[in-house]
């Protein structure tokens, strides 16, 4: 059974998570690093630096964001 429409676009909505495990150098530690990415435009920090109340962003600019990665 397939993802809705609706969840599907949850999904493109969340933020990247990327986690890496390795041994330190010693051997004597685990590290366990966490790596979060959210992509925003760059129109949504000019608005909240300058004060504006809405941003209007589409769609196709957020798929284009996301593809480029």
């Amino acid at each position: 059974m397939g993802l809705t429409n609706k969840k599907e676009e949850q999904l493109r909505k969340m933020p990247i998570v990327q986690t890496r495990m390795m041994k330190s150098k010693d051997g004597k530690y685990l590290i366990h690093r966490v790596e979060i990415t959210t992509i925003k435009p760059m129109a949504y920090y000019e608005t909240i630096l300058h004060g504006k109340e809405e941003v209007e962003v589409t769609e196709d600019e957020i798929q284009t964001l996301l593809q480029a990665q």
